[in-house]
């Protein structure tokens, strides 16, 4: 079974939020000139362009993909072998913006992503974002249950 996990917009909060401002006005904008498309699919590319996993349980595969306009899909498949882990990682990320004032709006954001992790204990790729009130030992365990792979040296386990 094929499950997607979708991750943060490529482009940030602020280009995103942008992106969508100019898909509506692209759109409401065709409705007095056909060239207003060039708005709609410019948009639509800020917008709606983020990045997922796809991972494949029954052919031990998995594809980090970043999903152009929402729907079409880039990346390779990575087939798993037994060297691979999972663990956790906490990742922070900060968003930069310029005004025209020349102030800064920063936006940090924190969160946690499983990530299989090569035979050197080096990450891959992310396999899915953790909210907090979720149980990172249950879903870690459930993974490696399904992928047929080892948790990462140092995670936690619960044994209850």
């Amino acid at each position: 079974m094929k499950t997607t996990h979708t991750f943060e917009k490529s482009f940030g909060p602020a280009a995103s939020f942008t992106g969508t401002v100019i898909f509506v006005a692209g759109l409401l904008a065709t409705f007095y000139s056909l060239t207003a498309l060039v708005l709609v699919v410019i948009g639509a590319f800020l917008a709606f362009t983020n990045t997922s996993t796809t991972i494949d349980d029954e052919k031990k595969m998995i594809r980090f993909s970043n999903n152009m306009f929402g729907f079409i899909k880039t990346g390779k498949w990575i087939s798993l072998n037994k060297d691979m882990k999972l663990g956790v990682k906490q990742e922070k990320t900060l968003y930069r913006t310029y005004s025209r004032s020349n102030q800064t709006m920063d936006i940090k954001t924190q969160h946690k992503k499983i990530y299989l992790f090569d035979e050197n204990n080096k990450p891959i790729v992310p396999l899915r974002m953790l909210r907090s009130a979720e149980n990172k030992d249950v879903i870690i365990n459930q993974l490696c249950e399904k992928l047929g792979i080892q948790r990462l040296a140092g995670t936690k386990q619960n044994n209850s």
